[in-house]
């Protein structure tokens, strides 16, 4: 691939194709199994093929495409396990990895923006991509004054592809739920539609990057890189090292994966209590484990990629740690009543308390327990409950409400928890909300 494909009747002709690709491989599947091969493996087969499909597709195409494929490798715990193998695969190659572009477009955009004579800038250049993302990718340099450091080079035409790839998205959302159980994916593609220019906007990405570096400087727990430079599409920050929480999910050690999902729901917690802003984007692909010779309680989180961030000036909304709260006390009507005065529940529908209560109680187990360990068929179960039709939760939260104010918060607790899952991470979280989120401690907020 010589570019980042920008026609929209292109883009659009092989994101429809995917479901039509999901369809043809069913039938294909129906055929061979009426042929006497055996259904088992018949079907793995067909999901081996849509998975390497789905990450062709969405790699190649970057763009909205390919955020949508992060966004969705974060939930794949909550596939069946029968079928979560393929998927996970392919979707956890888009958190890292997809097909470069050329050098000289590379040269073009830098020129642009640090000027003709941006060599001058660093004293190595290297041209291969030690990373891709859905909007640029990030080549490894050594700035002029000696610091290791990122490039970030944005994709000629990505804004336009990022609109095109999600309204075409938008159009076929259905035909893509059956792939996360319990996951409502027309609302998370017109979230992230309606983020398209803050995420193309480097310097508000630069802005809410130091001010977590600066915040972060001396944390012994997380760590975040200062900016360097930042023009036009172009952003150059320090370099950082460390393991990707990708390949710690992949063959982690036990002492790897409860470090990292401890510090990660610190971050979670910890940041919007300390810069007023809540890192939205949470996949793999953008944080490392910086380990040393020592005990892992000395061993740090790398926190990369600001494009995203919810602005929270207070913090968290205090009625989430303090409805939580009440919630794990069995104060049903009070949480009811605060969901209805945030606007979870609409005026005019009608809920029992002890329902909601019910529907809240396996959710929020996590924050009930000093230690938690999450799983996947913990979130498997958490997915299918929501999602049978035949269940009490799903019919209850059919008739909730997400507020505006919190869709980016609830997207990113979600996924903070899918990574988690991933990580089958065990560690005291309940200590880092007692901590950091405002309400929870019964000291704090109302009641």
């Amino acid at each position: 691939m010589s570019d980042l494909p920008r026609k929209a009747v292109t883009r659009t002709a092989r994101l429809a194709a995917l479901p039509l690709g999901i369809a043809g491989r069913a039938t294909l599947g129906l055929g061979k199994r009426i042929g006497g091969r055996p259904a088992d493996v018949v079907a793995a087969e067909m999901q081996q093929r849509t998975a390497d499909q789905l990450f062709k597709v969405l790699g190649e195409l970057k763009g909205g495409a390919m955020k949508f494929g992060q966004v969705l490798s974060v939930f794949e715990a909550a596939l069946p396990e029968e079928v979560a193998g393929p998927y996970r695969a392919a979707l956890t190659k888009l958190q890292d990895a997809a097909p470069p572009m050329p050098a000289i477009t590379v040269h073009t955009v830098l020129a642009e923006g640090l000027g003709a004579d941006w060599r001058e800038d660093f004293l190595e250049f290297d041209d291969r991509p030690a990373a891709a993302a859905s909007i640029g990718q990030v080549h490894r340099a050594v700035w002029r004054d000696g610091r290791p450091v990122a490039v970030k080079v944005q994709y000629p035409g990505a804004g336009e592809a990022l609109l095109s790839d999600l309204n075409q998205l938008a159009r076929v959302a259905r035909l893509f739920g059956p792939l996360i159980p319990g996951l409502d994916i027309k609302p998370l593609i017109s979230e992230l539609r309606e983020r398209v220019a803050e995420e193309l906007d480097y310097a508000l990405e630069a802005k809410a990057q130091q001010v977590h570096a600066d915040e972060f400087r001396d944390d012994p727990d997380i760590r975040v890189p200062g900016v360097v430079a930042q023009a036009d599409r172009v952003l150059v920050t320090e370099w950082l090292d460390g393991i990707p929480l990708a390949e710690i999910i992949a063959g982690g050690t036990r002492e790897e994966r409860d470090r990292a999902g401890w510090l990660l729901v610190r971050f979670l917690f910890a940041g919007p209590a300390r810069t007023g802003l809540l890192h939205a984007d949470p996949h793999p692909g953008n944080f490392r484990l910086l380990k040393d010779d020592g005990p892992a309680a000395g061993w740090q989180l790398g926190v990369m990629d600001f494009g995203t961030v919810d602005r929270l000036p207070e913090g968290l909304p205090l009625p989430v740690g303090t409805a939580l709260r009440m919630a794990l006390a069995g104060e049903a009507g009070a949480v009811l009543e605060m969901l209805r005065g945030e606007g979870f529940v609409r005026p005019e529908i009608e809920l029992d308390a002890d329902a909601v209560l019910d529907y809240l109680r396996p959710m929020i187990e996590p924050a009930a327990e000093d230690r938690f360990t999450f799983t996947r068929s913990w979130m498997r179960a958490q997915a299918a409950r929501i999602a049978d039709v035949r269940s009490p939760a799903y019919n209850l939260g059919k008739q909730l409400n997400l507020p505006p104010s919190y869709l980016l918060i609830h997207r990113v607790t979600l996924s903070t928890i899918g990574v988690l899952c991933q990580l089958g991470a065990e560690a005291p979280f309940r200590q880092e909300m007692l901590e950091w989120l405002p309400g929870f401690a019964e000291d704090e907020g109302l009641g």
